[in-house]
């Protein structure tokens, strides 16, 4: 459990480089599944302009996405280092559950003051369960083998 929860931290993480790339390979699956005139596909345009100019503009910026990037590979080292001895590294996955705790209450406030549409709460929220899932079932086994440990 504690490696999917590292996979997909790494994913997160490599994936911040091709961000427009990925945002036109976006932006073509919407045309193809017909939602060329929605407000998801101009907004997920809006994204993809404004990355495109503040790569040009301003690449300066983007060093944030760098330690975005880097801040997503070091919890996947993490987790993943968690998942050689889970039961002495029990608070990682105590902590990676408080993190998805405070995914929506960020969201929540971000969302609005970036003038992010309202439905973006929901793919940001996504994110909570995905991770906290195998979390908890990774501090249900612990919890297993802390018990049989003390009997």
């Amino acid at each position: 459990m504690l490696l999917i929860v590292a996979f997909g931290l790494f994913v997160s993480g490599v994936t911040v480089w091709p961000a427009v790339p990925e945002l036109n390979l976006g932006l073509r699956i919407l045309e193809v599944l017909g939602f060329a005139d929605s407000e998801l596909f101009r907004f997920t345009t809006q994204i993809r302009d404004s990355l495109i100019a503040i790569e040009d503009q301003h690449p300066s910026i983007l060093y944030g996405y760098d330690w975005l990037a880097f801040a997503h590979i070091v919890l996947a080292i993490l987790f993943a280092g968690t998942a050689r001895d889970p039961v002495r590294n029990r608070w990682t996955i105590e902590c990676g559950l408080i993190m998805c705790a405070l995914i929506p209450i960020l969201a929540g406030i971000c969302i609005p003051i970036r003038q992010i549409p309202g439905y973006w709460f929901l793919i940001d929220f996504a994110f909570a369960p995905a991770a906290a899932v195998p979390l908890v079932i990774a501090l249900r086994d612990v919890r297993q083998i802390e018990r049989s440990r003390s009997e």
